[in-house]
């Protein structure tokens, strides 16, 4: 069972930058798509950024594409979020997602629904 822990939230003011983790344990597959998604009061969770173990392609929402970066540590089996120039949009409660295999595409990597492991969610608040 694929273990996923978040850390990093906090608040931070328009302009700022915020550093999200995800510590990862429990893995058996070789290869696994990561990524981060975020869910706003009200709103629909919505794929942010991905990657791809095997190979570390990577995908952006067009929301946050040259603002955030997602990055892995694979010897410390943990996930990055850089967050900069931060909006009040990105207000949102973050997760971190694992599903066995290939990102693929963008439409898998994004998708909610395509991931069978969930992290418990870091908040993330940004004030003017």
């Amino acid at each position: 069972q694929v273990q996923l822990v978040e850390s990093g939230g906090g608040s931070v003011q328009a302009g700022g930058s915020l550093r999200l983790s995800c510590v990862a344990s429990g893995y058996t597959r070789s290869t696994y798509c990561m990524s981060w998604f975020r869910q706003a009061p009200g709103k629909e969770r919505e794929g942010v950024a991905a990657i791809s173990t095997g190979t570390g392609s990577t995908y952006y929402a067009d929301s946050v594409k040259g603002r955030f970066t997602i990055s892995r540590d694979n010897a410390k089996n943990t996930l990055y979020l850089q967050m900069d120039a931060l909006n009040l949009d990105d207000t949102a409660m973050y997760y971190c997602a694992a599903d066995p295999g290939w990102c693929a595409t963008a439409v898998r990597a994004l998708g909610p629904k395509t991931f069978r492991y969930w992290g418990q969610g870091t908040q993330v608040t940004v004030s003017s």
